[in-house]
């Protein structure tokens, strides 16, 4: 399965696939995933500071109206009508009525300036007081509810939060009850005790309508829920966010995105200042980013109609250029095993994949030419291999014969024949190297030395020869037969006419990775005619065979092995001689025998 998939993956018309969706599609879809998470960022952002804002208003109006509700209480408990009546217990019954008569008719008077749902004051045994209380429709009975108790026993307001199921108008009041002593002592009074519906807290945390399934909750210290906007549902529970709880401890107010309730919501807190709550703003994400749904519909649909389109995009491009790529290859690998007789292909295009067919089509014509040039050259190489194995018939026999001769020549006083044959059995053995095409640098001069010593003696007037060579480049190797046809050259075709005053100098040094090797005479020159046929094909004329056999074989040579651009480099004419310059790399892995002949066989 892996195979398979690297297999189409490593398809030229699979990559251009991938590719144009990688550049097309995905940086699309990437942007427009970019832009709607951007959007929605911004979204929240904005109702984030926008539910602060209103939020620190509302809080600031709520804890207003709760100053004003505490200073009406303060007005009411300091009437001296109602210390009085508190001061003592009553005696009787008939105490007892009136007592309940005439506090009722005080708090009824002030409960319009208290703004407010309901006003009682509790005596601090409401058990004697049975009238009073049943008449508020309270049991005498509720000083031993904890809520009582506590506020009895407490110097600062409590509040009490009654659920709908025990409140006397079936719904949620949340309690306000405040311990009172006298004007003129530190005795407690009573409790006035002031509750506030609903309603009195939705005129400061009422949801905009905008916003669906937005919500306000009035948070206590234990994170009960003290009043719900959203029609008391949460109103007496804990808030269903262990995380919230977590998060508004470490703030005083702040904005975060929570699951809650079964969904993302925006949360926006402040604490208040007057109480131990917290006020909080509940806004789902799907209620804000309602407005962008319908962008996000038209970018669907845009997606797809682009989608469609770059289908069509990658068929076209498929059809009219990875397909007549892909015949290419086809073709290609049939000329790799070499099969060059097929109809190559044709095209009319004048686009990139028209000069591609063109090109291919050359580049086979090219290569067919270059296997018959490279068929050629090998066929020439063998007959210049052949040329020197017909020099290397039976050499102990010629070696022996030779050393007979000249051991001969020196027994009848004739050493300069003897010293004459001596160097042409060194003539034979170092241009032999038994058998090896490689030899040394010093061993090509030893050869060009005998050569000389030979020509001198046939000729019977000495040479003049000189050699400059680095003495750590004549172990390098070196192509045996390569400096003697050259210096052969040289004498018998540029100082022949004048070896008085003419002179061969061979000098060498390595260059960079080359062996450079150069002949220089003051010689009449090399003809035009011999110049020009050193890297023609043929040669026709029996006289340019002649004289520039050595130059052609040597030249031809040094190409055949190393390539055209180590043939021979020529400077010549009429009046300043000949130089010839040899360029030959420095072979590494050659590992030629050291100088020394053929030992003679016996």
């Amino acid at each position: 399965m892996i195979k398979a998939s690297l297999k189409l993956a490593s398809s030229f018309r699979n990559k251009m696939i991938l590719i144009f969706f990688a550049i097309t599609i995905v940086p699309f879809i990437v942007f427009a995933y970019y832009a709607y998470m951007k959007s929605i960022e911004g979204i929240q952002n904005a109702n984030a500071t926008f539910s602060m804002s209103y939020l620190q208003q509302a809080k600031a109006n709520f804890e207003t109206y709760l100053t004003q509700v505490n200073d009406r209480i303060n007005d009411l408990i300091g009437n001296k009508s109602l210390q009085a009546w508190l001061d003592r217990e009553p005696e009787s019954q008939e105490e007892e009525e009136a007592f309940a008569v005439d506090m009722l008719a005080l708090v009824y008077q002030h409960m319009p300036q208290v703004d407010a749902l309901r006003v009682r004051v509790y005596p601090m045994r409401p058990s004697l007081y049975p009238n009073y209380m049943n008449t508020m429709g309270v049991s005498p009975q509720v000083e031993r509810e904890a809520w009582f108790q506590a506020s009895s026993e407490s110097v600062v307001p409590t509040w009490h939060l009654t659920m709908p199921e025990q409140g006397l108008y079936g719904r949620p009041l949340l309690t306000y009850v405040k311990r009172f002593t006298g004007l003129n002592d530190r005795k407690p009074r009573g409790l006035v005790v002031t509750d506030l519906a609903e309603d009195h807290l939705r005129r400061f945390f009422s949801p905009s309508r905008r916003m669906e399934g937005q919500k306000f909750l009035i948070v206590g210290q234990d994170g009960t829920v003290l009043f719900d906007s959203n029609e008391n549902e949460w109103t007496g529970r804990p808030v269903p966010s262990k995380r919230f709880m977590e998060i508004s401890e470490k703030a005083s107010e702040g904005a975060e995105t929570l699951h809650m309730d079964g969904e993302e919501k925006l949360i926006t807190y402040a604490k208040m200042n007057s109480e131990p709550w917290t006020v909080v703003s509940l806004t789902p994400l799907h209620a804000m980013t309602h407005p962008i749904k319908t962008m996000n519909n038209l970018l669907i649909v845009f997606l797809a109609i682009y989608l469609i389109c770059s289908v069509g995009v990658v068929i076209y491009i498929t059809m009219n250029f990875t397909q007549p790529v892909a015949k290419l290859v086809r073709l290609m690998r049939k000329l790799e095993k070499g099969e060059f007789d097929y109809k190559g292909p044709t095209s009319s295009r004048e686009d990139e994949i028209g000069w591609l067919y063109r090109g291919f089509e050359s580049m086979t014509r090219k290569i067919e030419a270059l296997i018959d040039q490279t068929t050629l050259s090998e066929r020439k190489k063998k007959e210049l291999e052949l040329q020197v194995l017909s020099h290397q018939i039976n050499p102990h026999f010629l070696y022996n014969t030779l050393e007979s001769i000249r051991w001969k020549a020196e027994n009848h006083g004739r050493s300069d024949i003897g010293e004459m044959v001596s160097a042409l059995g060194n003539l034979l053995r170092l241009s032999l190297n038994q058998g090896k095409d490689i030899t040394t640098v010093g061993r090509e001069v030893d050869q060009v030395k005998a050569y000389v010593q030979i020509e001198q003696a046939r000729m019977g007037m000495p040479l003049r020869v000189l050699y400059f060579f680095d003495e750590d480049m004549l172990s390098l190797p070196f192509t045996r037969l390569l400096l003697q046809p050259l210096v052969e050259n040289a004498i018998h075709h540029s100082i022949r006419d004048n070896f008085e005053k003419g002179k061969v100098i061979l000098s060498g040094y390595v260059e960079e990775r080359d062996i450079v090797i150069e002949i220089i005479d003051n010689g009449r020159g090399i003809p035009d005619s011999v110049l020009r046929q050193l890297d023609s094909e043929e040669t026709d004329s029996k006289a340019g065979r002649r004289q520039g056999v050595g130059l052609r074989n040597v030249n031809e040579r040094l190409k055949l092995y190393f390539g055209a651009g180590y043939k021979l480099s020529i400077e010549t004419g009429a009046g300043m001689g000949t130089k010839i310059t040899l360029r030959h790399p420095v072979l590494e892995n050659e590992e030629p025998e050291e100088a020394g002949g053929i030992q003679n066989a016996n």
